[in-house]
């Protein structure tokens, strides 16, 4: 059972670790950001941030994007990996919005839902970003401290955790527990050697407990 002592305690630890937390994906412009998290899949944002510092400098524009040799794409993507599908969807996207005449992406999950390669988690992360949505983004970082701290249960989907967490925090605190557990996720409860002695959750962690 999920008690408010337990939620509190969390939210506090939280707040203490990353009391500005904000998302580590570098960019200038809104497509640049969406393209981004399209790119950050199965990877990190370290190194989606050092093939953009090339892509982005040499294509800065859509037009520019939407007209680009995708080889050109792949190759300065390769390092991020499932690059050449990834490629393609950077071609796509930025046709798509040209053709569209979208100026300014707008706040709105159908259309963003509609671009090539953008599904529930790149839409919730642009969201809660540019627009500062109350929304949360279930990626492997989220998926895994929800799990380990029993907010969700193994056998759980990354809707059903994104669900869960939806009910459990406040909604005006949704957006900065987001980047929060991200950041806890990537930093301290890591996938292998969780910085568990010096955290304070660890008398409410199932995974501690466990070991």
């Amino acid at each position: 059972m999920i008690g408010l002592m337990m939620i509190n305690k969390i939210i506090d630890y939280l707040d203490y670790l990353y009391p500005y937390p904000k998302c580590e994906l570098n960019y200038s412009k809104d497509y640049e950001l969406l393209l981004a998290i399209v790119m950050s899949a199965q990877t990190t944002d370290k190194r989606v941030n050092m093939v953009n510092k090339e892509l982005f400098k040499k294509y800065d524009s859509l037009d520019k994007i939407s007209n680009a040799d995708v080889n050109d794409i792949e190759r300065i993507i390769k390092p991020i990996g499932t690059y050449k599908k990834k490629s393609i969807f950077i071609k796509e996207i930025a046709t798509k919005l040209l053709n569209d005449n979208i100026n300014i992406i707008p706040n709105d999950r159908e259309y963003l839902s509609s671009l090539p390669g953008v599904g529930r988690k790149t839409v919730n992360v642009f969201l809660s970003v540019i627009y500062n949505e109350p929304l949360l983004a279930v990626d492997t970082h989220v998926n895994r401290v929800s799990k380990r701290l029993g907010l969700a249960k193994e056998k759980d989907d990354v809707l059903e955790v994104e669900k869960k967490l939806i009910k459990i925090f406040p909604k005006d605190r949704l957006n900065k527990i987001h980047h929060q557990l991200v950041l806890f996720g990537r930093y301290k409860c890591k996938s292998r050697n969780p910085e568990c002695d010096c955290c304070e959750l660890k008398d409410i962690c199932k995974y501690y407990r466990s070991k």
